[in-house]
């Protein structure tokens, strides 16, 4: 049982890397920006953008928020638990 649910937490971890990427992906390119832009504008490098849009890293907490400001969005919405 409890392997299960270690699976079905690593299942949800890779989903919410994928929704997560998207999602920052779209809104990158709904205000024309380039990652390097981006980058520029939130002050990381602009490999942590990268990464973001790969799924390759997630946002800290701090981040999230700060890129849910930019972006003018919720927390939720990047997280995909609101559309």
């Amino acid at each position: 049982m409890i392997l299960n649910f270690c699976q079905n937490v690593n299942n949800m971890t890779m989903t919410l890397n994928e929704i997560i990427a998207t999602r920052l992906k779209e809104l990158r390119k709904e205000k024309n920006l380039n990652q390097i832009e981006t980058a520029k504008m939130l002050s990381v490098d602009k490999s942590t953008i990268a990464k973001y849009e790969t799924g390759a890293a997630v946002p800290s907490l701090n981040m999230l928020v700060v890129l849910a400001r930019f972006f003018d969005v919720s927390a939720d919405y990047i997280l995909g638990l609101e559309d």
